[in-house]
């Protein structure tokens, strides 16, 4: 886009782009998503930004009106697999906060200086100020939905200090934070915890255009592992609820189906209030919450025979995955058997190597297995075959010792090599996995229609796979190696 395009998009108010730019007002000293609802202001005075952080790095603070920190992700993160998009998505997950900007190099094979430069070049900020808007995000979420003490929350948010949270929080939203609690938004209040307990956050996570939420929940709801995940409640008023296991301790995600607008409401149980960030970043990654459905929409409608399916179902997702690991695992359980019968496989190999929860809720009372304890599991009776077994400690014991590494800033080329390099791992499994694991969006499972052109559906051929297999279930098999059955997508 061309400046004036996006000033044309500020003016119209446009929530397309919310997320994708941010733009700064020189007279006000603020800046917004596109969609904010103030006075258009001259173009004169108006300056863009790829990214929040850059516009926080040049001075603007957050305009409190619009929170251009709670708009969704840029799809484009998704869609790149160069080392910007990669570093993107471990930021996201919280890498900096936990290893350093060190700790993100060496991730992505890149020297510090490097990687300072090629971000700042692109994005206008560095993996330092990528991360410090983050944790203000995360600070502000805090305390506005916890009673938690001001102390707490800077240490649960990332910062290394208390008077680096206050100075941070000042400067982005031009409040204290005991004044940013304050002003806590009526529509996102709720429930505060008590001093010095987690309790529940509630959270609004962020979407844009159209979401199908109905797709997303049937298919959750049919692949759900017992003692791990549950769905309750009546089609509309569903509810998804799972374990997380996290850097720094436990937790359990509840997301209801009811669509607000322009958001999914959740609420997040941890043990440790540091996993915040993670947690949220891993939950939207599986309801697919940063995808642009208007770009699917466009690309995928110019396909006579997709036409109609993005007409009848539009915003349906790609969902992802809380933990690559557990995907993994489900994706060989589930080769040649489907869903049904490898659902019923990973129940049992959850029930036998899961971690249990410290305190049960409900039917959620596992973690699911570590790769390091299936490597070594003997799995007897918890597989069809020797040869699953096999091909499932293979895989354990290759994410194991990482030498198969599935994290999000992943390189997914080299991942799905390493994948089909183990035994029973064919190219319909390693391009699930590449799908759902990794987030990518441009796989195509199944041997497309007759008349149809999927080059040209690129660069969101995954959505194309969830509208193909949305109407027809059954569907065609790809076209694969006879020891290699399809998963449903």
């Amino acid at each position: 886009m061309s400046e004036d395009s996006r000033y044309e998009a500020v003016r119209s108010r446009d929530a397309r782009f919310d997320g994708a730019f941010f733009f700064a007002v020189s007279t006000t000293g603020i800046y917004c998503r596109p969609s904010c609802p103030a006075t258009t202001p001259r173009r004169r005075n108006v300056s863009f930004f790829p990214t929040a952080a850059a516009a926080q790095g040049s001075g603007y603070r957050a305009c409190r009106r619009c929170r251009p920190d709670a708009v969704p992700g840029s799809a484009e993160w998704n869609a790149r697999a160069d080392v910007v998009g990669r570093a993107v998505r471990l930021i996201g997950d919280g890498v900096v906060d936990r290893e350093g900007v060190a700790g993100l190099a060496s991730r992505l094979g890149y020297s510090a200086r490097q990687l300072q430069r090629q971000l700042t070049a692109e994005l206008g900020a560095g993996p330092t100020a990528l991360a410090r808007a983050q944790r203000a995000h995360t600070a502000r979420v805090l305390l506005q939905t916890t009673g938690l003490p001001i102390a707490e929350i800077a240490f649960a948010a990332g910062f290394a200090s208390v008077r680096q949270f206050n100075d941070t929080v000042k400067e982005i939203y031009a409040l204290t934070p005991s004044g940013l609690r304050a002003v806590r938004p009526g529509t996102r209040s709720g429930p505060t915890s008590p001093s010095g307990t987690p309790g529940v956050l509630p959270l609004r996570l962020a979407f844009r255009g159209p979401y199908a939420a109905r797709q997303v929940f049937d298919h959750l709801q049919a692949r759900a592992l017992g003692g791990i995940e549950e769905v309750t409640g009546a089609p509309g008023r569903r509810t998804y609820r799972r374990t997380l296991r996290l850097p720094h301790g436990t937790g359990i995600v509840e997301v209801d189906e009811a669509v607000g607008d322009g958001w999914l409401d959740c609420r997040l149980h941890l043990a440790e209030l540091r996993d915040l960030t993670t947690a949220t970043q891993r939950v939207r990654r599986l309801f697919d919450l940063d995808a642009d459905p208007y770009a699917v929409g466009e690309r995928l409608g110019a396909d006579p025979v997709l036409a109609p399916l993005v007409a009848r179902s539009p915003g349906l997702r790609s969902p992802g995955t809380v933990d690559p690991v557990e995907l993994a695992v489900r994706a060989v359980l589930a080769r040649r058997t489907g869903t049904g019968a490898g659902r019923d496989l990973g129940e049992r190999l959850v029930a036998g190597y899961g971690e249990p929860l410290p305190r049960p809720v409900g039917s959620l009372t596992h973690l699911f297995p570590r790769a390091a304890e299936l490597a070594r599991a003997p799995l007897a009776g918890l597989a069809p075959s020797p040869s699953r077994a096999a091909a499932l400690r293979s895989l354990a014991a290759a994410l194991a010792a990482r030498d198969v590494v599935l994290d999000a800033g992943t390189d997914r080329d080299r991942a799905e090599r390493a994948l089909r390099a183990l035994p029973g791992i064919g190219p319909w499994t390693a391009g699930y996995v590449r799908m759902r694991a990794l987030g990518d969006p441009d796989v195509l499972l199944g041997a497309p229609p007759p008349g149809t052109t999927p080059a040209l559906w690129s660069p969101w051929r995954s959505y194309a796979t969830h509208y193909l297999h949305a109407a027809d279930p059954a569907g065609t098999p790809a076209r694969h190696s006879p020891q290699e059955e399809r998963i449903d997508a």
